[in-house]
């Protein structure tokens, strides 16, 4: 890569990250070009140039940061962690991402973007799905999912529970505590209500 392409990156990277930043306080169809321009310093056509338009740009922003959730997600799925750090990994990491982007706003984006929508479906159904099941497999062949339990089963619970993480997180936010309600959250989700690690 020469000297121009590297300033190049920089500046479209800058960019993006810049229309990050934004998203997560401001509806994307309130902001503007002019308002992404002069927050990252650089022209309106330069931003024109690199995207073409605020909804490519958009689109651009939240496909690059589900590619980098989805590789973290990943790579720690594969690295030497127990059945219950992975399945907690998955929980709190829903917390942070949900935190950076609401949910309100991952539904609207992609309900306005069929491309998009499409991307995310596909990345879903070919990544974060067969590697959830190869954990819950990891955990029957550990004993810590009984055999009574399907992997079909564990996974529709596993997304029962994340359908309604918006509802979790506003609560946990409205007690005072995040981090305590979301450990009784983990608790809950390996024990029960009553059952005792």
């Amino acid at each position: 890569m020469n000297g121009f392409e590297k300033r190049a990156n920089l500046i479209k990277e800058k960019i993006m990250k810049t229309t990050l930043e934004m998203m997560r306080t401001s509806d994307p169809k309130r902001i503007r070009i002019a308002d992404i321009s002069k927050a990252a310093n650089v022209s309106q056509v330069t931003i024109y140039n690199y995207f073409g338009s605020k909804e490519a740009l958009v689109r651009e922003v939240f496909m690059d940061y589900v590619d980098r959730a989805i590789a973290d997600f990943e790579a720690y799925m594969n690295e030497d962690h127990t059945f219950k750090e992975k399945i907690e990994h998955i929980i709190l990491q829903k917390t942070g991402t949900y935190r950076e982007i609401p949910p309100r706003l991952i539904g609207q984006i992609m309900m306005e973007d069929h491309e998009l929508s499409q991307y995310i479906e596909k990345l879903f159904s070919e990544k974060t799905v067969p590697l959830t099941v190869q954990i819950i497999q990891e955990g029957k062949d550990s004993g810590e999912i009984p055999e009574s339990v399907t992997v079909e089963g564990a996974l529709a619970f596993i997304q029962l529970y994340m359908n309604q993480y918006e509802v979790m997180l506003e609560m946990a936010e409205r007690s005072g505590d995040v981090d305590k309600l979301f450990e009784s959250m983990v608790h809950m989700f390996f024990y029960g209500i009553c059952g005792k690690p």
